[in-house]
């Protein structure tokens, strides 16, 4: 059977009713088993893991991004852990008959539904990368959610996907295939 493994991390882990409605609709899915929801309120992020077919990965992973951009403000959000939108990464993982080329394939489509439907900008990053400095996801990250606005702004950090206007109440996201 084919299967990807999606963590998305999400910039809310204290709103115990958010993190009900973002799982909720990603497990709403056809054949999606959600895994683990491992909320943090000191960080104020959940990490997500989820596992499926593909093509329904792909679906529960955008309704869940799509969710928590209408749930979470990140101009009203703070804690520890370095982030930069609402879904702040959004990693597909191959687990069976599923290349990493295919999961890099599935990657940008992702991204590509994200930045066009939901107008809230995409790095790729890891094996999706296009480019070696945006590979690490701490080098997208650095200078955060409160520094996007003038980053994206630069030639060297326009988004993979969607127009280089930081999307200030979602932020920006990074969508990309790695391994376990």
């Amino acid at each position: 059977m084919r299967l990807i493994e999606c963590v998305p991390n999400f910039s809310e882990g204290a709103d115990l009713d958010i993190i009900d409605k973002i799982t909720n609709k990603i497990s709403s899915i056809k054949n999606i088993e959600l895994l683990d929801v491992d909320p943090g309120k000191d960080t104020n992020r959940t990490v997500v893991t989820f596992i499926g077919p593909p093509e329904d990965v792909i679906e529960a992973a955008f309704q869940g991004i799509k969710i928590a951009a209408t749930l979470i403000d990140m101009k009203k959000h703070s804690g520890e852990h370095p982030r930069m939108g609402a879904t702040d990464v959004c990693p597909l993982i191959p687990i069976s008959e599923v290349s990493m080329d295919e999961c890099i394939a599935y990657s940008k489509k992702l991204a590509k539904k994200v930045a066009k439907e939901l107008s809230i900008p995409v790095y790729l990053y890891e094996e999706s990368a296009a480019n070696k400095y945006r590979k690490n996801l701490s080098d997208i990250r650095k200078g955060e959610y409160e520094g996007f606005e003038e980053k994206i702004k630069s030639q060297e950090w326009t988004p993979d996907y969607g127009d280089a206007i930081f999307n200030i109440r979602s932020g920006v996201t990074a969508i990309g295939a790695r391994n376990f």
